[in-house]
């Protein structure tokens, strides 16, 4: 039976890898200006720095294209390790009010900053995230000692609460509304290659880790009893399995903004097919991740070309159902 489980994952692995390289492929190809196959090839292989249209293609689509496996992969992972940590399939790194504490570093950074460039976008949101976990850490160890799954989703609804309120405060007092709602919509149009060299090696170290993390959290999502009986020291695995949420997740939207739905929905269509263990679940989420967020890019660019239709918006329209169904099918397996 476990031999059978774990062909039907690889195979599922497979299939994933190969539709997330031809999504990245039409990626390259395909955007809200049409752009001949044969000038692409020429841009990737044979670059000439004074066609306009091979400036577009490796400045723009290219690293467009490489955010968007970077940040599909992120935002999943981020999302499974909550799930298995937590044992709530409807969890996701905003639990720990990383997308608030995110929007609230954006929200400052606009409002004191006349001139806010792509870089310092990037850090103010990724330093607003890791305050936010400092917060839900430091509310949720203020009374009691030891991590528990259930105060953690507590504490980190309530620091949500306190940054959104706080952000949104912020925006109509400095009148930066317009800009924050821009950045919060979702998207990796504006990622460069820059921001990719010092985002990238993050994203991937972070994304190892959590490959190296899957065991324990296979463990953690058995349940306390269950994990410290089988030697796990739930204290430190789960420190460590925030810490890597933080880098994939505060990394991700700090990229692309606070894109929703990614992180809820991946691991939880992951686990009807790769099954419950996390050794599985993770690099299946991570290449169904990036693929969902290749796909949804291009109809971002696509679907209403030459306006672009943000990202968030396409996963809004479709998470929402899907959230929706999930919700009535935990509450049918729970009765």
């Amino acid at each position: 039976m476990m031999q059978t489980s774990t062909k039907k994952t690889i195979f599922f692995l497979v299939i994933l890898t190969i539709a997330a390289v031809f999504a990245a492929i039409l990626s390259v190809f395909l955007g809200s200006t049409d752009i001949s196959w044969q000038t692409v090839l020429e841009a990737l292989f044979r670059p000439d720095l004074t066609s306009h249209q091979q400036i577009a293609v490796v400045e723009l689509r290219l690293p467009r294209t490489i955010g968007d496996l970077l940040v599909g992969a992120g935002l999943a992972s981020a999302g499974a390790l909550m799930q298995g940590m937590t044992r709530n399939p409807l969890a996701d790194s905003g639990l720990l009010g990383i997308n608030a504490g995110a929007s609230f570093g954006v929200a400052l950074c606009l409002a004191f900053f006349s001139n806010v460039t792509f870089g310092l976008t990037i850090f103010v949101s990724f330093l607003g995230a890791a305050v936010s976990v400092f917060l839900v850490f430091g509310l949720l160890l203020l009374k009691h000692r030891k991590l528990d799954a259930t105060r953690l989703v507590l504490a980190g609804l309530a620091v949500s609460m306190f940054l959104t309120a706080l952000t949104q405060g912020i925006s109509i007092l400095t009148n930066t509304g317009q800009s924050l709602t821009f950045w919060s919509a979702g998207g990796t149009a504006g990622i460069r290659m820059d921001q990719l060299k010092i985002a990238a090696p993050v994203l991937i170290a972070a994304l190892i880790a959590a490959l190296l993390l899957s065991r324990q959290v296979s463990l953690l999502s058995l349940g306390e009893e269950a994990a410290r009986s089988l030697g796990l020291n739930l204290n430190r695995s789960r420190l460590l399995t925030i810490l890597v949420v933080l880098l994939l997740a505060g990394t991700s939207t700090a990229l692309a903004g606070p894109v929703a739905f990614v992180g809820l929905l991946v691991p939880h269509i992951v686990r009807r097919i790769a099954g419950g263990r996390y050794e599985a679940i993770l690099p299946c989420s991570m290449m169904l991740g990036a693929l969902m967020m290749l796909l949804a890019d291009i109809l971002s660019r696509t679907l209403n070309a030459p306006t672009e239709t943000p990202v968030g918006l396409i996963f809004a329209v479709i998470g929402v159902p899907a959230f929706i169904w999930i919700s009535r099918k935990e509450e049918e397996t729970d009765a």
